[in-house]
């Protein structure tokens, strides 16, 4: 598969190598020199111009690629190129700039499949680093709605228990278990949380607290860095 990435800072070029190492094809398109060089160096091909405009998309090979991201810090950016691209039969993901504008795109934006907000994910893994060192955020799937890896240690609540007896509050699901061992799997009944047990929990925001509180306890603050 072909992915155009328009942006190469910070987002958009570790966008870039994450679809790269997944075994697809990246161009990415930079207006900017510093930036371009960098993707350049890191093995990208790179397009040089305005992502905004369509004769810059079409030199990225926008009629071949199955989606682009609009990944840049200027939503008008990742605006036009995700109109453009929704054109040429993509799939579209943009970047936002602000949260409060997540649900105006979803609502009302047909020419965009997908909006992203990463400075609300990286909120939600400091607020984790913080508070915990068996709390790792994975992705930032809704506005309210959140994937998290939770890792049981020796002092978690629900260490010794079968999955049969983990009720997880509200809507949350537990879709994977693993351990440093073996990859992460499909959970069954019978599994045991055991130490280093790692658990993939997809949950509202609103109930993430709960939700960690339950696997991990509360007490997770000394884990990082702690006394």
């Amino acid at each position: 598969m072909l992915f155009v990435i328009v942006g190469a800072g910070r987002v958009g070029l570790r966008t870039a190598r994450a679809i790269r190492e997944s075994g697809h094809d990246v161009v990415v398109v930079e207006k900017g020199d510093e930036m371009r060089e960098r993707a350049r160096e890191d093995g990208f091909e790179v397009v040089a111009g305005d992502g905004a405009v369509e004769d810059t998309l079409e030199q990225a090979g926008i009629e071949q690629a199955d989606a682009l991201g609009g990944l840049t810090g200027d939503l008008n950016t990742n605006f036009a190129a995700c109109t453009i691209a929704n054109h040429h039969g993509c799939r579209t993901v943009m970047r936002i700039d602000e949260d409060y504008r997540e649900d105006i795109y979803r609502t009302y934006v047909d020419e965009v499949d997908e909006v992203i907000y990463p400075e609300r994910l990286g909120a939600i893994v400091a607020k984790n680093a913080l508070v915990g060192g068996n709390i790792r955020a994975i992705a930032d799937i809704e506005q309210n709605l959140q994937l998290v890896e939770f890792t049981i240690n020796d002092s978690a609540p629900m260490r010794g228990y079968s999955l049969s007896e983990l009720e997880l509050p509200g809507r949350a699901k537990l879709l994977a278990i693993g351990t440093n061992d073996e990859p992460l799997r499909p959970p069954t009944s019978d599994d045991t949380l055991d130490t280093g047990t790692q658990l993939i929990v997809l949950s509202d925001s609103a109930k993430m607290d709960d939700v960690r509180s339950l696997i991990v306890g509360e007490d997770e603050q000394t884990a990082v860095g702690g006394v």
